[in-house]
C-alpha cells in the first residue's frame, strides 16, 4: 500500500506538470519514488558505484570498525524522565532494531541500572514481517503507562501510531491507532486525543502534513473525529496539543503558515479560541509557574520598551491575557552569545538555560523570586558543547552532555537545579588523541563578516599545504553546529592523518537569530561565500591544497555541497552530496518541500531571479572540469525527495561528469534506518575521501 500511495502522489505531481516543463526537464521521471524504471535506473548506478568504493581498502576495515563502535555497550544510556522511571531506546549487535526499556532513577544515577524490556523491536518486526524503525513514544502522565508509539516502515518520517501499555508490555486492543502518516497526536485524557493526520481531500497542506486538527474521543472511528480547528491549504501545518505547567493542563492550537512563524491560541472547547498575541516568529516555551516564556526573533516593542531581537522573557500568563505587556527579562544576547536554538527545560523551580558564546557551550540557571529573574552559571568544562538530555517535573534533577572534538561524550547529572553536578557516564576513547589539537579560526567572508570555524589537526601536522582536510557545513533553518566528538571521524580520518574543519557559516544559528536570518531567501549566498572564504583560508593558511581538500554536507548541507561543487569547482578535490536539495525549481513540490519555502523563497515567483542563481540542478555545465562527487540518498526519504540527488546525477552523466552514486533502499532522511547500514555508509563516504584526497 505504501509503494503505491508514493507512486500515486509522484504521479499526480507529474501530472501537474506542463509539457514545457516536461520538456525542459527531461528528467522527471526519477522523481517516480518507487517506479520500475527509476528503480532500475537506482540498481544501475549503485552497481556501478559500490563495484568500485566497496573494493577500496579501507572501506572493510572502516566498517568493521564502525559497526564495533555502534553496536559497543560501552555507549551511553541516555536518559528520558517519565514518572518513577528512567526509559531508553538502545541498539546493539544483538538488538538491531533496538529495545525500548526501563529502570529506577536511583538504580540509573548509581550506574546499577537493572534494565527492564518493555518493547523489544526486533521481536516486533519478526513477528509482524514489518522494517519496523523507533521513532519514540508519548505517554499519558502522570502515570505514564498509556503511550502512543510512533513506528515508521523504513526510517521514513511517516510513522504508524499504536497504543502501548508498559505495564501489560502489550499494544492495546482496539486502542488508539492511526495508519501511516505524519501523524501530530497528543493526549488529552486517557480516552481523549488531539490529533492531526491525513482524513482524505481537503485535510493536508501544500507541504503533506495535516491542514486540519480534530478532537478523538476512544471507541469512535477514526473518521468521527471532531473538527476543532482548520488552517489554510498554503500552510505548513496545524497541531493542538496538551502541555502542562506542574498540575495545570493547558492546551494550545498552533497554526504555522511558514516554518518560521505561527499563530498561537489557548484551545477552548466551544471553538473560541483565545489568540496568544505574541510575534508570530517568537519561540513560545510554554508555561512555568504560571509565567509564560518566549524568546523573540526580532527586536519588539509590545508597550513602553523596546526588546532586542534574540531576548528570553517572561510574563504571568493569565495578566498577559488580560492585556498587560510587563514583561521580565531572563537573558539578553551579546554580539557574542545567543540561547542555542530550542535548548531551555525546567526543573520543579528552575530554569535551565543553554548558551552558545562563540559556538561553545555555557549553561545557567534561572530563578523567578519576587518578581525577578536571577541567573547563576553552572559549573561546567570549557570550549566544549552542551546538549540538555532530560528533567524531572518532580525534582529539581536534570541530565547535560558535554562533548568536544577530543573529549568523548560524558552524562552529567544535576542536582537542586545545578548546584551540584556530577559527571555518571562517558563515552570510551574511540580514538587515539595524543598529538592532536584543536583550535577556532575567524575569517573574513566577502562582505567582511566574521565566519568562525573549527579545525582539528592530526598528530605530526605540517601545515605544508599536503594534509588531506575535510570541511564539514551546513548553515540553515538555525541549527548550529558545535564541537561535537565523534568516533568514526576519529578513527577514520583524524587517526590516519586527516584534518578536520567544522564552519560555523551564516544559516544556522551559532549566534542567535541574526545569524540564521542573515542567509534567509535573497541572502541566500552569504552562507555560500562564507563556507568558500573558510575553503580558501584553508588553503592561503598552509593547512591543505585544492587536491586535498574535500567537503561533506547533508540535507540543506547537501545543497551547500551542490553549490560548492558547481560555484567553486576549482576548490574541492573531493564532494560528499548527501540527502541532498538540489533541484530548487521544484523542491516545493516535492513531498515536505513546500514547508521550507520560509527559508529558501518561492522558487513559483519572483524569488526564482535568486533561487536560479544558486540551485544546482540548473547550474551545472557540460565544460566545466568537476570534481569527483559522491551522491547519497534513500529511496525511503519522505523529507527531502531522492529526486534531487538522481536527477543531479543523471543530468552530469549525461553530460560526462565522472561520479558516484549510492541510493539505500531504506534509512529515511537519515540514510541508515540499523547500525549496519550506518557503518557502510560512512565507510563509504570515508572510503572515497581517502580515494579521492590521498592515502595514508
Amino acid at each position: 500500500m505504501h509503494r503505491f500511495f508514493l507512486s500515486t502522489v509522484v504521479l499526480v505531481a507529474l501530472a501537474g506538470c506542463s509539457r514545457e516543463q516536461q520538456a525542459e526537464d527531461p528528467y522527471l521521471w526519477l522523481e517516480d519514488v518507487e517506479g520500475e524504471r527509476a528503480l532500475a535506473w537506482v540498481e544501475q548506478q549503485n552497481t556501478a558505484s559500490l563495484g568500485y568504493l566497496e573494493n577500496l581498502p579501507t572501506f572493510e576495515p572502516m566498517a568493521r570498525r564502525n559497526l564495533e563502535i555502534y553496536d559497543s555497550d560501552e555507549r551511553i544510556a541516555m536518559p528520558n524522565l517519565m514518572g518513577d522511571y528512567v526509559y531508553n531506546y538502545w541498539r546493539d549487535a544483538g538488538n538491531k532494531r533496538g529495545l525500548w526499556r526501563r529502570t529506577s532513577l536511583d538504580e540509573y544515577v548509581a550506574g546499577d541500572a537493572d534494565w527492564e524490556i518493555v518493547l523489544d523491536l526486533d521481536a516486533l518486526a519478526t513477528a509482524e514481517d514489518e522494517d519496523w524503525v523507533w521513532k519514540g513514544a508519548s505517554c499519558l502522565r502522570p502515570e505514564y503507562r498509556k503511550c502512543l508509539l510512533r513506528l515508521s516502515r523504513g526510517g521514513a518520517d511517516a510513522v504508524v501510531v499504536r497504543e502501548f501499555d508498559t505495564e501489560t508490555r502489550e499494544f492495546v486492543e482496539d486502542g488508539f491507532f492511526v495508519a501511516e502518516f505524519k501523524t501530530r497526536v497528543s493526549w488529552i485524557d486517557a480516552d481523549t486525543v488531539f490529533i492531526g493526520s491525513d482524513f482524505g481531500p481537503g485535510s493536508l497542506t501544500d507541504s503533506g502534513y495535516p491542514r486540519t486538527a480534530r478532537l478523538w474521543n476512544r471507541g469512535d472511528p477514526i473518521a468521527e473525529a471532531k473538527e476543532v480547528f482548520a488552517g489554510e491549504k498554503q500552510d505548513v501545518a496545524v497541531t493542538v496539543y496538551r502541555e502542562w505547567d506542574g498540575d495545570s493542563a493547558y492546551d494550545v492550537v498552533h497554526r504555522t503558515p511558514t516554518f518560521f512563524t505561527a499563530e498561537r491560541f489557548m484551545y477552548a472547547a466551544d471553538g473560541n479560541h483565545k489568540k496568544i498575541d505574541i510575534p508570530d516568529d517568537a519561540t513560545f516555551y510554554g508555561l512555568m509557574n504560571g509565567q509564560m516564556l518566549l524568546e523573540i526573533k526580532s527586536s519588539w516593542k509590545p508597550a513602553d520598551i523596546e526588546y532586542i531581537q534574540g531576548t528570553l522573557m517572561s510574563i504571568d500568563f493569565d495578566a498577559f491575557m488580560g492585556g498587560s505587556r510587563e514583561f521580565d527579562v531572563i537573558f539578553v544576547p551579546t554580539a557574542h552569545s545567543a540561547i542555542k536554538s530550542d535548548s531551555i527545560l525546567n526543573t520543579r523551580d528552575y530554569l535551565i538555560v543553554n548558551i552558545l558564546e562563540d559556538v561553545t557551550g555555557k549553561l545557567m540557571r534561572f530563578e523567578f523570586i519576587d518578581g525577578e529573574w536571577l541567573g547563576i552559571d553552572i559549573e561546567t568544562e570549557a570550549l566544549g558543547s552542551i546538549s540538555l538530555i532530560a528533567a524531572s517535573e518532580d525534582s529539581n534533577v536534570f541530565f547535560f552532555n558535554y562533548e568536544g572534538f577530543l573529549r568523548p561524550d560524558t552524562l552529567f547529572v544535576a542536582n537542586d537545579g545545578g548546584a551540584t553536578t556530577a559527571a555518571l557516564f562517558s563515552l570510551p576513547d574511540y580514538f587515539d588523541t595524543d598529538g592532536m589539537s584543536v583550535e577556532q579560526r575567524f575569517v573574513m567572508s566577502k562582505d567582511g563578516t566574521q565566519i568562525p570555524y573549527f579545525l582539528v589537526t592530526p598528530k605530526n601536522f605540517v601545515a605544508d599545504g599536503n594534509a588531506p582536510t575535510l570541511l564539514y557545513g551546513y548553515g540553515g533553518f538555525q541549527i548550529s553546529i558545535t564541537p561535537r566528538y565523534s568516533a568514526t571521524v576519529g578513527h577514520a580520518w583524524l587517526e590516519r592523518g586527516g584534518v578536520y574543519a567544522v564552519a560555523n557559516i551564516r544559516g544556522g544559528g551559532e549566534y542567535g537569530p541574526r545569524w540564521h536570518q542573515a542567509a534567509l531567501k535573497d541572502k541566500r549566498q552569504n552562507a555560500y561565500d562564507d563556507m568558500i572564504a573558510i575553503a580558501e583560508d584553508l588553503i592561503a593558511s598552509g593547512v591543505t591544497s585544492a587536491e586535498h581538500l574535500g567537503v561533506r554536507g547533508r540535507s540543506n548541507g547537501g545543497l551547500l555541497t551542490g553549490v560548492m561543487l558547481t560555484q567553486r569547482p576549482d576548490l574541492w578535490r573531493a564532494i560528499v552530496v548527501q540527502v541532498p536539495l538540489l533541484d530548487m525549481k521544484r523542491f516545493n513540490h516535492l513531498l515536505a518541500g513546500a514547508s521550507w519555502m520560509g527559508e529558501y523563497g518561492n522558487p513559483d515567483t519572483d524569488d526564482w531571479d535568486y533561487i536560479s542563481q544558486y540551485s544546482p540542478y540548473h547550474n551545472i555545465r557540460e565544460d566545466v572540469n568537476y570534481p569527483k562527487a559522491f551522491f547519497a540518498t534513500s529511496t525511503r526519504d519522505d523529507r527531502v525527495h531522492p529526486a534531487h540527488a538522481r536527477k543531479m546525477v543523471a543530468r552530469m552523466s549525461e553530460m560526462g561528469h565522472d561520479l558516484y552514486y549510492y541510493e539505500n533502499t531504506v534509512g529515511g532522511h537519515a540514510g541508515a534506518s540499523d547500525n549496519t547500514q550506518v557503518a557502510k555508509l560512512e565507510s563509504l563516504f570515508y572510503s572515497y575521501l581517502w580515494d579521492q584526497l590521498g592515502s595514508e
